[in-house]
This record gives structure tokens, sequence and C-alpha cells, in this order.
């Protein structure tokens, strides 16, 4: 188990019970209590949590994102291939939005060096962009949400509704055939919504993380979305029900 995977039980195991010990970790990780430590350590710097005897106690506020720090070293290999995904879905000469978040960024590693023109929706997937050579790059107005750096508000929600894009690569926070496509900030799901509205066809990317998952915003049903790339650890039950609400999934 790597470093990124070790932080994915870590910050999960702090999700769900609110408290980590050193030893439960190590048993549990199968790597030495002095890693567990510095695992703790780095992520006591990133606001996450606060160092206790023998362990950990969570300061990530029910209901609320991990910060994008942290997100960034999750699920690493899987939004990767994500990401790989989507350049195949792309074709050269489309208008493409990129929403924010750690696997669209992903994509946009990919599609830095297509000939497309790419709006992006996030200062870091606008920097990946900006090293490429053959991307055509627009950039919305709006106010930049600390932390995330997303463009949010309503001069973003007002640049979308002036273009009409190809695709539109979304990303979310939780997922379920019941529940719909969710995110943990309100604002988020405006531009959300603005998004799909401008897009002919809207590819949704979630590792198989968010699945399953509720969050407090409403963005839509998942019958909405046409593409959902996710990794294969999605179940089969999971992916048939999705299937079935007339979505085109790719499992990477």
């Amino acid at each position: 188990m790597d470093s990124a995977e070790r932080m994915d039980v870590i910050v999960a195991r702090l999700r769900a019970e609110g408290e980590v010990s050193v030893a439960a970790l190590a048993e549990l990780t199968g790597h030495s209590e002095m890693t567990i430590r510095r695992d703790l350590d780095h992520l006591a710097d990133k606001g996450v949590l606060r160092r206790v005897h023998g362990g950990a106690v969570s300061l990530l506020p029910r209901g609320q994102e991990p910060p994008y720090a942290i997100r960034e070293r999750m699920a690493v290999d899987a939004k990767k291939r994500i990401g790989r995904a989507v350049g195949e879905l792309v074709s050269d000469g489309q208008a493409v939005l990129l929403d924010r978040g750690t696997t669209v960024v992903e994509a946009a590693r990919v599609l830095a060096e297509r000939h497309i023109t790419v709006m992006p929706l996030s200062l870091q997937a606008a920097a990946v962009l900006s090293e490429g050579n053959t991307a055509r790059l627009l950039m919305p107005g709006g106010e930049v949400r600390p932390g995330e750096l997303a463009m949010t508000g309503p001069l973003t929600e007002a640049s979308l509704a002036a273009v009409r894009f190809d695709t539109a690569v979304l990303s979310c926070c939780g997922l379920s055939l019941s529940d719909g496509v969710t995110a943990y900030d309100l604002a988020d799901v405006a531009i959300k919504r603005a998004a799909m509205r401008s897009a002919r066809q809207v590819v949704l990317v979630a590792d198989s993380t968010k699945i399953g998952q509720v969050t407090m915003g409403h963005v839509g049903p998942v019958s909405d979305f046409d593409v959902l790339v996710t990794d294969t650890d999605a179940s089969d039950d999971s992916v048939a029900e999705i299937r079935a609400a007339g979505v085109v999934v790719h499992r990477v």
C-alpha cells in the first residue's frame, strides 16, 4: 500500500468514526507505526486532523468536502485512468468544458496537447492546460473559491451561458440512482447546472468511492448525464442500475 492509498484509508476512517489510532491503522495498512505517525503529521499540517496521544481526531466538518490538497492524493491511479479515458471521448476540434476537481485535472493533463478549445472552471486545470502547446484556452469570469481555486458566482454562470460546448466534463461528490448526482457546495451546484445547459454531451467523472454517496446539493438525476467514466472497483450492480437509467458507463 503506497502513500496515496494510506491517505485514502486514514481519511475514510476519520470520516466514518471521527478518530483513529496509530496501532489500528498500522495493522490495517500493514505499515509500521512510525510510517503511520508521519502520515498523521502530514494530515495534521493540512488541517485534516488533530494529533492526540496514540492517534488523531478528525477536524473535517461533517457534510463538508475534504481539502483539495488531501483529495489530490486519494485514488490517484483510478483518477489517472479516468482522465485518459476522457481523452478518448473527446475529438480534435471540439469545444470542451472542464469542471473543477482532482479527477478533472487528470483529464486536463491528457487534453493539454489536443487540438481543442477548452474552458476550465478551476485554476488548477487552467495551469495544467497552459503547459500545452495546442489547446486553445478560454477562461471564464467569476470569483475564485479559496483553497479549491474553482471559479464560481454569477459571472461564471454568465460566461457559461455565452458559450456552447460539444462536451462538458463534470465532477461530483456523490452519485446514486435514488438521489442523483450531488455536490457539497451549493454554489458549485449552480455552476454544474449552468454547464449542463451549455453542452451537447455531458460526461460525468467519478471514481468508485463516490458511487453510493449522497451530499447536500442536488445537481440532477443520473439520467441527465450522457456518459459516466469510473474505475473498475465500481460494483456490477451499481453500474447496471446506472446503465438502466440510459447512461453509457465506462469502467477503466
